[in-house]
């Protein structure tokens, strides 16, 4: 009732999100209910949709929220994605964990096409030089 277009308009568009990351970010606002759905692999994707937002409209304990999720959904299938958005935002702390889990368990990373999710050529320059610092550890 300020005078805002937004309230007259039988439309409103939120850039830069998506209806169900943004409903996400309504009902934790509303309900303090932190809830990245069933699906399991879209929760990862979720996850740093909604960090993203809780960051924009400066939500620090969703942020927090979300930055723990994402550490606990590393999996093979997610670790290459999450691995990218790591470094694409910056996020050390998720990066360092996904690159030990990449190592860790590559067969299983491997197998679930992670090598072919790579799209970002910084992060495989990153993964191959992991790979090769271990070749030199086991040789020496």
């Amino acid at each position: 009732g300020i005078g805002m277009k937004e309230r007259d308009a039988a439309e409103v568009t939120v850039s830069h999100t998506d209806l169900a990351s943004f409903t996400a970010l309504v009902r934790y606002l509303l309900t303090d209910n932190f809830d990245l759905g069933e699906e399991e692999g879209g929760r990862a994707q979720r996850a740093l949709d909604l960090r993203e937002l809780a960051q924009m409209y400066q939500v620090p304990r969703l942020e927090l929220l979300c930055a723990q999720a994402l550490q606990e959904s590393v999996a093979p299938a997610t670790a290459v994605p999450l691995l990218e958005a790591a470094h694409a935002t910056g996020d050390g702390r998720l990066l360092a964990q996904c690159r030990r889990f990449v190592a860790d368990h590559a067969a299983e990373v491997r197998a679930s096409g992670g090598v072919e999710q790579l799209r970002d050529l910084g992060v495989a320059k990153g993964l191959l030089g992991d790979a090769l610092d271990q070749v030199a550890e086991l040789k020496g």
